[in-house]
C-alpha cells in the first residue's frame, strides 16, 4: 500500500540504461520505484529498496502478473513510465527481416501498450496519475536504415495521444518523451552498425549524430530522469498529451557526414 503518501512509479526496462536513470531521478525526488526488466543480473544490482521483478514486455501473460504483483503489494500506482525498447536492425527496409521487424515493434510498440491496458484501470480507478511513454526522435522525424524502430516509435507518438484523449477525462494524464542520441552502450551499438553499412568509422558516424543538434551534443540518461520527474510532478499537472523532445534540438535527423 502507499502508507506514507509516496508517488508509487513503474519503470519498464528500468534497470539498466535510460530506465536506470529515470528510476534515480524518481528514487532521489522521495518516490516508491519499481523497476521491471528481462535482465535479471542488470535487476540484482538495483538498490535494495527498489522493489525489481522479471518482466517480458512484450509477453501479455508477464505483464499481466506483475500488474496483479503490483495491485497486491500497493493497492494502485500514481506513475508508469514505459520505457522499455529495443534498437533493432540496422539496414535498409528491403533488407530487413520479417522477424526482425516484428521483435522490434513487440518490444517497443506493443510492450507500451500492454503496460498501458493494464494501468489504465489502476490510474482511473483513482481519477490520478500519470503515463510516461518513451518514444525517440525516430518517432518525430523517421530515421534512413531504421524502418522498424521509427515506425514503432512513431507508433508509441499515437499512442500516448490516444491515452490521453482516453483518461484525461478521468483525471489522469499521458505524456510523450523523445530522446535524442543518448550517451551509453545501446547507441554504441547502433553507430557501430550504421558504420559498417555505410563504410564510415564510428567516429564519423557519432560526428554525423551530433551535428544533427543545435546544440551540437547527445545526450544523458539522467536529462531523461529530470523531465520524467517533472512530467510527473504537480508543476505539470495540466500537461497532457504532449510530445516532448530531449535531445539537444534536432534540426537534421540525417546530416551527411
Amino acid at each position: 500500500m502507499n502508507p506514507e503518501n509516496k508517488k508509487r512509479v513503474l519503470i519498464t526496462a528500468g534497470a539498466s540504461g535510460v530506465g536506470r536513470a529515470v528510476a534515480e531521478a524518481f528514487a532521489e525526488a522521495g518516490a516508491q520505484v519499481w523497476v521491471a526488466d528481462v535482465d535479471v543480473a542488470a535487476l540484482a544490482v538495483c538498490p535494495q529498496d527498489w522493489q525489481r521483478s522479471e518482466v517480458n514486455v512484450a509477453d501479455e501473460a508477464s505483464v499481466a502478473a506483475w500488474f496483479a504483483e503490483v495491485e497486491a503489494a500497493w493497492g494502485g500506482l500514481d506513475v508508469l513510465c514505459a520505457n522499455a525498447g529495443i534498437a533493432g536492425p540496422t539496414a535498409l527496409v528491403e533488407d530487413v527481416e520479417l522477424d526482425a521487424w516484428r521483435a522490434c515493434l513487440a518490444v517497443n510498440l506493443e510492450g507500451a501498450f500492454l503496460c498501458s491496458k493494464y494501468a489504465a484501470p489502476m490510474l482511473k480507478r483513482q481519477g490520478s496519475g500519470c503515463v510516461l511513454i518513451t518514444s525517440s526522435t525516430a518517432g518525430q522525424y523517421g530515421y534512413p536504415n531504421r524502418a522498424p524502430y521509427a515506425a514503432a516509435k512513431w507508433g508509441m507518438v499515437g499512442l500516448g495521444k490516444t491515452l490521453a484523449m482516453e483518461l484525461g477525462p478521468r483525471g489522469v494524464r499521458c505524456n510523450v518523451i523523445c530522446p535524442g542520441s543518448v550517451e551509453g552502450p545501446r547507441i554504441e551499438g547502433v553507430m557501430e552498425r550504421e558504420a559498417a553499412a555505410k563504410g564510415m568509422t564510428r567516429d564519423e558516424v557519432y560526428a554525423g549524430y551530433a551535428s544533427g543538434t543545435s546544440m551540437g551534443s547527445f545526450i544523458e540518461g539522467r536529462d531523461i530522469g529530470a523531465m520524467a520527474v517533472f512530467l510527473a510532478s504537480d508543476a505539470a499537472r495540466l500537461v497532457s498529451g504532449q510530445v516532448i523532445a530531449v535531445d539537444g534540438h534536432t534540426v537534421n535527423p540525417d546530416p551527411k557526414i
